[in-house]
């Protein structure tokens, strides 16, 4: 890694500042409001119910980092806006909600690392909002994902497949498309309805059964030649985890697959920066969540009695561990 220069110290100290304005924008849904045309700041304030000098101060700032344009008094989106912050665009990065709900957890950080863990959480305080905000930034995840990563995936023979922790059905979604004939969502209830909204939207109601259920209870249904857990062993503890995959194995068909997606830490946990970030990210926002390494990993799966683990790297995003269960 590249060292740190001595006037870089303060630039990243005001970091936030920047991400800050970006993310009350998109909380306040600036960047649609303006749309494809241009908007004077009193315009832009009165739809979105906000007071007019400090909608103007925003939507100036938002000129200079260059998301924005501005001639005569009026703003305009700039190609990138369009393209990424405008909901309902191609590209809109539907994400960033979840983001600025992140803010307010890492705004904890240390009083987070005093603790040894988070200091936001809360049992059921999830707000529907900010659940159909995580959601939103899984399946967004997941659309860009998903069949790049299916494809590598061993699915010859595979029959049928369990996403656990399904969220949008982005993954099972996937898991349809590679022909796979019996894919099941499962998750809990409350987000199962938003589950079902997504394959509805995705023609995919006649292909994906929802199956609701709470995975740390260990009473995953049975049957399935598949398991698929993306990015749901971060969330919790070890003790957790060794018990979740526990039941996968339960689940699986004799000589099925176990198939988890996470971001791994390497064993110095210096490496790579997207997942040490990312357990510091844990730290603030879950009860006992971390990131974890591919050693940690593959002791679960032994433990659950399964075989032959394989480890498929995706540089930049998360890995692959699959291991198989005995045929006898």
């Amino acid at each position: 890694m590249k060292p740190i220069e001595p006037d870089q110290v303060r630039e990243i100290a005001v970091g936030f500042m920047t991400s800050r304005v970006l993310l009350t924008a998109v909380e306040l849904d600036l960047f649609t409001l303006i749309g494809n045309g241009s908007r004077t700041s009193l315009d832009v304030a009165r739809d979105a119910s906000c007071d007019p000098r400090g909608t103007d101060r925003l939507l100036n700032q938002l000129v200079v980092m260059g998301f924005l344009s501005k001639q005569d008094g009026r703003f305009a989106n700039t190609p990138l806006a369009a393209q990424c912050l405008v909901r309902g665009s191609a590209g809109f990065l539907g994400n960033l909600a979840h983001t600025a709900h992140l803010w307010h957890s890492w705004s904890t950080l240390t009083d987070a690392v005093r603790k040894g863990g988070s200091v936001a959480w809360k049992p059921g305080a999830v707000a529907p909002e900010g659940r159909q905000a995580f959601i939103a930034a899984m399946h967004h995840g997941a659309t860009r994902q998903a069949e790049e990563v299916v494809a590598r995936l061993p699915l010859t023979g595979v029959r049928s497949v369990l996403d656990v922790g399904a969220g949008s059905a982005g993954w099972s979604a996937a898991f349809v498309r590679a022909g796979v004939p019996r894919v099941t969502a499962f998750d809990l209830p409350e987000i199962l309805t938003l589950t079902q909204g997504y394959i509805d939207r995705a023609g995919l109601s006649g292909s994906i059964d929802t199956a609701p259920g709470d995975y740390l209870t260990g009473n995953l249904p049975a049957g399935y030649d598949l398991v698929f857990m993306s990015s749901i062993l971060h969330i919790n503890s070890p003790d957790e985890n060794r018990s979740l995959v526990c039941a996968g194995a339960r689940s699986l068909n004799p000589g099925g697959l176990l198939v988890v997606r996470e971001f791994l830490v390497d064993q110095d946990r210096t490496a790579p920066p997207h997942a040490v970030s990312f357990a510091l990210n844990m730290l603030v926002n879950t009860r006992g969540g971390d990131a974890y390494t591919r050693g940690e990993v593959s002791a679960w799966m032994a433990n659950a009695g399964l075989q032959d683990p394989q480890h498929i790297p995706f540089p930049g995003a998360a890995d692959l561990l699959i291991a198989r269960k005995p045929r006898t």
